[in-house]
């Protein structure tokens, strides 16, 4: 910006000297007034063309740091890996480019994905993986990052951080047998953000990591046959539970009848040891006379008057 600035100063600057200096000769009645001219008109030149060189080769610079991102103003004259101190910066940033860099860092979470990679499971079963996620930059290590790394931020992405993330997958893979992967995916996932964590904690936060993995095609189908096995055997313990509970309902309701017809036998036996005991000769002969209607009995005879005693 400050190369910008320089360069136009000298060309509008250079520029009035020789529309000036134009003029004046244009002007001129003398040889001496057309010399003072043809100066002013070589000056005008002259200050175009060393604004321009002094544009080119004058080392300062000015930047603007990004809302979001840390600005890191480096001093590139040390002998600490070539950069002996550094400082923190936001807003505007003016320094020389010839002993002084300023590199930009983003403060908030970034997502990115990586290519696609092989990865060697538990017995040593290799499957694909396209790993993407998100992760955050330990703001106040920043500076001891770049000392160590020297690259900025899209360079440490695709260098150091991915053979971070792929040797830790890769890791944890190992200790995993393929078709348990697919069948906790979750925990394996899991497994590879704590790994991650810990190998780049000092200057990164990874989250939210999705692995993507493909197991071998000559596996797919074992592993399909095997989890179809497992959910045919839950199904089937499944219905077995369950006939076991309707067995149970139906000795239960077999218990409550037959108890039930025990009680009803037992009172209609009770119920007739009373009666019998009730049953007197004198009430026998109650019971006759207490239903007899009035009526003497009809016979081929016919209705004779006459009462029989026929004990």
């Amino acid at each position: 910006m400050i190369s910008i600035f320089i360069f136009v100063v000298s060309l509008l600057a250079g520029a009035f000297l020789i529309f000036k200096g134009i003029v004046a000769k244009n002007n001129a009645d003398t040889d001496a007034a057309e010399n003072s001219a043809l100066r002013t008109l070589y000056k005008g030149v002259g200050v175009a063309i060393v604004g321009v060189l002094i544009s080119f080769v004058q080392p300062f610079s000015v930047e603007r740091i990004d809302t979001g991102h840390k600005g890191l103003k480096v001093n590139l004259t040390g002998s600490d890996r070539g950069v002996s101190d550094y400082q923190y910066k936001t807003g505007w940033v003016f320094y020389n480019t010839w002993t002084e860099q300023v590199k930009e860092f983003p403060t908030y979470q970034q997502h990115i994905e990586y290519d696609e990679q092989i990865v060697i499971t538990k017995g040593g079963f290799s499957a694909k993986i396209k790993p993407s996620f998100n992760y955050s930059l330990v703001e106040s290590t920043i500076g001891d990052m770049f000392v160590n790394l020297r690259l900025d931020i899209k360079e440490i992405e695709q260098g150091w951080l991915k053979n971070a993330i792929v040797s830790s997958v890769n890791d944890v893979a190992n200790r995993w047998e393929v078709d348990a992967i697919f069948n906790q995916r979750e925990q394996f996932e899991s497994a590879i953000i704590t790994e991650c964590n810990k190998r780049v904690s000092k200057w990164f936060t990874v989250s939210q990591l999705r692995t993507n993995i493909i197991p071998p095609q000559s596996l797919q189908a074992a592993i399909e046959g095997k989890t179809k096995a497992v959910q045919e055997a839950q199904a089937a313990q499944q219905r077995t539970l369950v006939a076991e509970a309707e067995a149970k309902e139906k000795i239960a309701i077999a218990k409550g009848d037959s108890a039930k017809a025990i009680i009803d036998a037992n009172a209609a036996a009770l119920a007739i040891k009373i009666k019998q005991r009730e049953l007197t000769p004198a009430y026998v002969e109650y019971i006759k006379w207490s239903n007899w209607d009035g009526k003497l009995p009809t016979t081929i005879a016919g209705n004779s008057g006459t009462l029989l005693n026929i004990k």
